[in-house]
């Protein structure tokens, strides 16, 4: 069964697309993408590549003609209520072309969330259920890389990670674990209309990302915890646009109630075991030597 991808130049796309390849012959797989020229390097590797722009309905039934299975990955934009109309335009579209299996990239736990953006998710997948298209939504969590980045490296020298995540646990993925994920979803039978939340079997602390620093660099380094109040002022100061600012720290507080503490085996049953933590961290702390 063909496999198209949108948002095949996207940070996780990308990797997708790379994971496909594998085991996937460049002639089976498409790239819908927004900027075609962006994706030169696709073409190179036998990947057919065509136009669709999530605000722009016509392309997106032109580009899904002949999907069998079409990976759909939510629009990066941050306004959610027009991503919810750019994602009934993919939907509507998928469903006209019709595709025959709609795999999205939803997020974990969404019914139980308190972040904001869970409700884009959860209007998106009524959205597919009603074009009765068989589905699997991969509801991926937050991405490691959101907490875990060479930013990192501007803590070093204040000695201290400031957060208002609190005591807090994390059950983060790494953007290339769940682009694994997707791949195997893509690539093998038996999920049509299976709902999988992808997150890590494991959780980690702030205290103890700050303890593994400590570890791995040899000098003292803590988790200093602040209020929600203090944690934006900080951001602010650092000279973040006031919708990042309360983003992060609404972020940080919902770890702080719990938000990011349940895990599941969904994700390591899907592409075996995961990359820790700790590999992450060394890489961020070489590459600010």
């Amino acid at each position: 069964m063909s496999i198209f991808v949108t948002g095949a130049t996207g940070a996780l796309g990308s990797i997708v697309i790379r994971q496909l390849l594998r085991t996937v012959p460049g002639d089976q797989i498409t790239a819908v993408v927004r900027n075609v020229e962006k994706a030169s390097s696709l073409t190179a590797l036998g990947v057919e590549v065509r136009h669709g722009d999530y605000a722009d309905p016509a392309s997106l039934v032109k580009a899904f003609e002949g999907a069998g299975k079409l990976l759909f990955i939510s629009s990066p934009d941050t306004d959610d209520t027009l991503r919810i109309v750019q994602h009934a335009n993919v939907v509507k579209a998928a469903r006209d072309a019709g595709v025959r299996h709609l795999l999205y990239t939803s997020f974990a736990y969404a019914e139980e969330s308190v972040i904001p953006l869970a409700h884009v998710h959860l209007a998106t997948e009524h959205a597919i259920r009603t074009t009765n298209i068989p589905y699997t939504f991969l509801r991926n969590s937050l991405y490691t890389e959101v907490f875990v980045n060479p930013g990192l490296s501007a803590s070093l020298a204040h000695g201290a990670l400031v957060t208002n995540t609190g005591s807090g646990r994390v059950n983060t993925a790494f953007r290339s674990d769940l682009a694994a994920a997707a791949a195997a979803v893509l690539t093998s039978d038996g999920h049509e209309n299976k709902t999988y939340n992808l997150v890590s079997d494991t959780t980690w602390s702030y205290d103890e990302l700050a303890a593994l620093i400590a570890e791995i660099t040899g000098k003292p380094f803590t988790h200093q915890a602040v209020s929600y109040d203090e944690q934006a002022k900080i951001l602010s100061a650092a000279g973040l646009p006031e919708p990042v600012v309360h983003l992060v720290a609404g972020i940080n507080q919902a770890v702080a109630e719990g938000e990011t503490s349940r895990t599941s085996q969904d994700l390591k049953n899907l592409i075996g075991e995961l990359t820790p933590l700790r590999s992450a961290v060394e890489d961020i702390l070489k590459g600010s030597e």
